[in-house]
């Protein structure tokens, strides 16, 4: 695999030195005809550009054929031209003051760039300045999108979801990085957190709402995410950035980052990051149940599960990240660029069962692209490794169960409190290639095609997968291909057909379709779209081990004890249809807005108990099942079941107030329905169908209303957020208000009551919340700027297994030196 990668990337860099080199020129003025000197003007699928002289004239070299060429200057927005470039093309730019809703250069839809009014997909872009001009966690500013789930689930883990099916555990949206997927390799969760990237290296951040599964497979389901960084030609300098606050507990919060980069010659650029961050987790020790049992065995006095605290948590929130990348251009236009980051990372995160105690876990990668005109080739690996993090839910009850069994806390608190399975290691490695190729077939036909590989080598040390020795890995791989083609009928009408086929060595094949119609107006935009994705089971689905084997994996099916069959679980589908609008209702105020219908088959279900089983595949069960002395083949673990039908409408209003003032506004409805007689929806086989099989969890309105000022020298922006309350179950957790007669895992629901293992401290959302962030530019090269994140301090219930969020208060210092 490694060879054939690299010959890829040496033959296509043998096609690229010999492609045709042409040379564009203009000029960049703004609305008075003034040149702008020292603005940026890029051939964004390239990477190839120039800075604008004096007068605002500006010269480069690119290969010949069709490219989007983007002009910004600070304080304008971004313009950009498609153009077919030939020998002396001459292609000027007028911008205009302010930040309002231009055409705005995206990769995400079509992995490759366009103009984002082209765009059959629900894209919202996240800029290099918002980020730069917000002093706090860049995460937060999705709090302030139309279509996202946002929420904090603690002071170290922002996460968001799209369109229902949220969960302590949830995979189904993807998260990329400059084209190299951000997930954990045996969960298929996000890195979040983990991330080897800083804030002052992202150039821009992208979302889709809605599966994008034909061009980046499986995962790509709810939603994507993909992080651009900052090219070093374009974004040259050391940027050096400090950050001190304190939390609504009154704890300190630090952080340090260093961005430097250098465009040595016409062929040699570079660039390196670091980041240091440190603070203490909100407080919050979460109640953990126990069947507390007598020192001889027999049930406790009463019979009833106890509370107690998380046993030794561990407040301590710290991250260090750092990335290096090297830039070759062998001839202009075409880049082979080396990267390698890592990161390590404690703090505290939420799962199905309570909370992990994440210790040192480290990631890191090595990635080699490379880019020119037609095409593009990568390969990168990814490595995943903690030994110490572990679950505080399993070590709490497995502590007790040593102080019932007459042990002294000393005892009880070293290695027995790990023995039931509460220690998580991992050791886990993957690789990734792809190729891709993209052209002009006619005039008006564009296509897109390209092969994506990978394998998964996941190694728990035989702690939570079914890897038998502490160099046993489980390997999977898969390949997948996809063709898209894009056609402009003229008169402002492009429509898209694009397919994908994956191939997995455990749930065999698959056809994702997508297609669109976009039709351009003078003002704007309507697109058209359907499409479909695919959550694939991750390889902790398969081939997990959780707790001496009552948690199994389900890759191979079980047989009952009385004979029957659970089947393989196979991937979850759906197919969404969507209209949309993105332009200018009148003079100054512009609006995105769509609406979607989305069906939604065979879930992947969250962990259930079957029954007691005797084979797991064709092997009998206490060959399996380390613990079966205790659970005599009783299995927990995971399913594919049913049918519903989501639906809803995001909207988005923005309206310019001058060139340094404006307005935005967002809304979202969601909600769902499904069939009451269709007993394949009876998840929990209670011979009802209702709310309780699908865990939707999602607030059916939310919504967001802010201000936005950006000066020459202050800038800043007040952001209200409101969240309507919401029920939420996600596996042993539980977040509700009284629902009489009805019962969640065998207990009745009752808010502010214990629900099982867990605390039911009732439902979600229910609340407005504001944020406010404020800067001065004190010269080109210093910025002081304040972010004050839930500003007057509430307690907000936004996530199970997670403490409240409070307030967090940072004063940022930025140096930028040439």
């Amino acid at each position: 695999m490694k060879q054939l990668a690299v010959a890829v990337l040496f033959f296509a860099g043998l096609l690229a030195m010999n492609a045709q080199q042409v040379t564009i020129t203009g000029k960049v003025t703004d609305e008075e005809g003034a040149g702008l000197s020292g603005a940026n003007v890029y051939a964004v699928e390239v990477g190839a550009g120039a800075t604008a002289d004096m007068d605002g004239n500006y010269q480069f070299t690119v290969p010949a054929g069709r490219h989007i060429i983007e002009a910004s200057y600070v304080g304008y927005s971004t313009s950009s031209q498609k153009v077919d470039v030939t020998e002396g093309t001459i292609l000027n730019f007028t911008l205009t003051e302010g930040s309002a809703l231009d055409e705005v250069v995206i990769y995400s839809g079509s992995k490759k760039a366009e103009k984002l009014t082209s765009s059959t997909a629900t894209i919202i872009t996240i800029s290099a300045r918002e980020i730069s001009e917000y002093a706090g966690n860049p995460a937060e500013l999705l709090a302030r999108e139309k279509g996202i789930d946002y929420f904090r689930a603690g002071i170290a883990a922002p996460a968001f979801n799209i369109r229902g099916f949220n969960s302590n555990f949830n995979s189904k949206n993807l998260q990329v990085v400059d084209n190299r997927f951000s997930s954990l390799i045996a969960t298929g969760l996000p890195m979040g957190p983990l991330t080897t990237t800083i804030k002052e290296d992202i150039e821009q951040v992208e979302l889709i709402l809605g599966p994008n599964a034909t061009l980046y497979g499986p995962n790509a389901h709810n939603g994507l995410i993909n992080t651009i960084t900052k090219d070093p030609r374009k974004y040259e300098g050391t940027t050096i950035a400090g950050n001190l606050g304190v939390t609504g507990d009154g704890d300190a919060y630090y952080s340090g980052r260093l961005r430097f980069a250098k465009k040595f010659n016409e062929k040699w650029a570079f660039k390196a990051t670091g980041e240091y961050t440190k603070a203490t987790e909100f407080h919050y020790a979460d109640t953990v149940y126990i069947d507390r049992k007598a020192a001889d065995g027999s049930p406790g006095a009463d019979g009833v599960k106890e509370g107690y605290p998380e046993f030794e948590l561990d407040p301590k929130v710290e991250f260090f990240k750092t990335e290096a990348s090297a830039y070759f251009t062998p001839t202009a236009g075409t880049d082979i660029i080396a990267t390698y980051g890592h990161s390590n990372s404690t703090y505290l995160s939420p799962t199905n069962v309570g909370r992990n105690q994440i210790i040192d876990w480290r990631i890191s990668f090595y990635q080699l692209r490379f880019n020119t005109k037609n095409f593009f080739a990568q390969t990168y690996f990814t490595t995943s490794k903690t030994d110490d993090t572990y679950s505080i839910d399993d070590r709490t009850k497995q502590y007790y169960r040593g102080i019932d069994a007459g042990m002294t806390p000393e005892e009880a608190a070293g290695d027995f409190s790990y023995a039931s399975g509460a220690l998580f290691k991992d050791d886990s490695k993957r690789w990734n290639a792809e190729i891709q190729y993209n052209n002009t077939l006619f005039e008006d036909m564009e296509l897109i095609t390209g092969l994506q590989y990978q394998k998964d080598m996941a190694n728990s040390k035989s702690t939570y997968l079914l890897d038998q020795t502490d160099d046993d890995t489980i390997d999977v791989t898969q390949l997948g291909g996809y063709l898209q083609l894009d056609y402009n009928f003229g008169s402002g009408i492009k429509a898209l057909a694009a397919a994908r086929v994956d191939h997995h060595e455990i749930y065999g094949t698959n056809f994702i379709p997508k297609l669109g119609v976009v039709k351009e107006l003078e003002k704007g935009s309507f697109r058209l779209t359907y499409g479909q994705g695919i959550a694939s089971p991750t390889i902790l689905n398969m081939y997990g081990d959780l707790f001496s084997g009552l948690i199994l994996g389900n890759a191979e099916g079980f047989t009952l004890a009385d004979g029957s069959k659970i089947a393989p679980q196979d991937v979850e589908k759906v197919s969404t249809y969507e209209v949309g609008y993105r332009g200018a209702l009148a003079k100054k105020l512009y609006t995105d807005v769509n609406a979607y219908y989305n069906i939604n088959k065979d879930f992947l279900s969250p962990v259930t108990v079957i029954g007691v089983t005797t084979h797991r595949g064709d092997t009998p069960i206490q060959e399996v099942q380390s613990g079966y002395a205790i659970y005599n083949g009783l299995v927990a673990t995971y399913v594919n079941f049913g049918e519903v039908n989501t639906y809803g409408a995001d909207l988005s209003l923005t309206y310019v107030l001058s060139p340094q003032w404006n307005m935005t506004a967002n809304y979202s409805y969601f909600d769902y329905s499904f069939d009451e007689n269709n007993m394949e929806n009876d998840f929990d086989k209670n011979g009802e169908v209702n709310f309780l099989d699908f865990l939707v969890n999602a607030p059916k309105n939310k919504g967001g209303l802010g201000i936005n000022y950006h000066g020459s020298r202050f800038f800043g922006s007040v952001f209200g957020r409101t969240v309507q309350k919401y029920n939420y179950f996600s596996s042993f957790q539980i977040a509700s208000e009284t629902i009489p007669g009805m019962n969640y895992r065998g207990r009745p629901i009752v808010e502010d009551a214990p629900s099982g293992d867990s605390y039911n401290y009732g439902p979600l959302g229910g609340f407005v919340t504001m944020d406010l962030n404020i800067g001065y530019k004190v010269s080109d090269k210093v910025t002081i700027s304040l972010a004050a994140t839930n500003l007057f301090n509430q307690d907000l219930r936004e996530f199970t297994a997670a403490p409240p969020t409070r307030g967090l208060y940072v004063l940022e210092t930025k140096i930028h030196l040439d």
